[in-house]
């Protein structure tokens, strides 16, 4: 049943049982989802997890073989223009018009969202300002580096002033800097209250959401906030650092007290059983290996490395409270 249009505050996004197949390939496999309105909500996962096939659903472009998913309480395969008006959708891939400037695309793409003639060039500026990009309004978009294509695209994104932005990996492949100034321009989106669901790789970029969830095989492994996230891990995270860190690791795997072993970077995470002892540098030492071996806060990446590793073996749960 489609969320009620009476409702005081609907979800931003409700999903239920929503499945999408091409082929013989389940994209996104009896899905079910709630979005809070206001959220920043990251869509984790590896390639091919069914993060694109779910935005491109809920952004109308893409219909849904069965199930149901309503945003603002409206069916998007019932209401799709109720929904289009609302939300502003960036694809994986760049989609300006190369050989047009930054202003010309974003006078084109305003044109098509039915901006105002008056508004356009007001809201342009403000965007390109806040966005670093005032001093490029004349470059063709071709000519535009990484990083600042993406930002290019986000303006257009934002031009008609959307409710809920879907955000398909808009960092993939852009340099760290970029990264940071990126997530900088979602905060102040976030802090206007927009609802934003962004799919991306990247765990770190999981820190800077108030929900996320972890899809892999178009099913949601895990939901809840990174907090909730991290205090469903038990034990103690210890970080290793080693000249030789697959020594190092070879070392500790399958010894008693450790939950669970990664490597990240040129450091190995190690999860300890809670109250049982353990003696990691006599280990270490025993298998000729010099590191250092100290405790640290627990964060997205390991969390999800180890809750993968543990989902099967220890029924931790795949949702957490809030």
């Amino acid at each position: 049943m489609t969320l009620s249009d009476n409702s005081p505050e609907p979800a931003a996004i409700h999903v239920r049982g929503l499945t999408r197949t091409f082929d013989a390939v389940t994209a996104v496999d009896a899905l079910d989802l709630a979005v809070p309105t206001g959220a920043v909500f990251g869509l984790l996962g590896p390639d091919g997890a069914g993060k694109s096939t779910l935005i491109r659903m809920l952004a109308t472009v893409l219909a849904p073989d069965s199930g149901e998913a309503d945003v603002f309480g409206h069916a998007v395969n019932k209401q799709p223009g109720a929904i289009t008006g609302r939300i502003g959708y960036m694809s994986q891939q760049f989609s300006m018009y190369p050989d047009l400037t930054v202003a010309e695309n974003l006078e084109f793409f305003a044109r098509l969202r039915g901006v105002p003639k008056p508004l356009r060039r007001e809201r342009a500026a403000s965007l390109l300002t806040s966005m670093g990009m005032a001093d490029f309004t004349s470059r063709q978009a071709r000519k535009l580096s990484g990083g600042m294509k993406q930002k290019l695209m986000l303006a257009s994104t934002l031009m008609h002033e959307p409710d809920l932005l879907l955000l398909d990996e808009p960092t993939t492949g852009v340099d760290p800097v970029s990264r940071r100034e990126f997530w900088r321009i979602l905060g102040d989106i976030h802090a206007q209250g927009k609802t934003v669901l962004v799919a991306t790789p990247y765990m770190d970029e999981a820190e800077r959401c108030t929900h996320v969830a972890f899809l892999d095989a178009g099913v949601v492994r895990h939901q809840g906030t990174p907090e909730a996230l991290k205090a469903s891990v038990p034990g103690t995270l210890v970080e290793v650092a080693a000249e030789d860190p697959r020594a190092a690791l070879a070392a500790l795997q399958g010894r008693p007290g450790i939950a669970s072993t990664h490597l990240l970077g040129d450091t190995v995470r190690v999860l300890l059983h809670e109250g049982e002892p353990v003696d990691l540098d006599q280990w270490l030492a025993d298998a000729g290996v010099a590191a250092l071996a100290r405790p640290i806060p627990m964060d997205m990446e390991s969390v999800f490395a180890f809750l993968a590793d543990a989902r099967s073996s220890t029924g931790l749960p795949e949702e957490v409270p809030a």
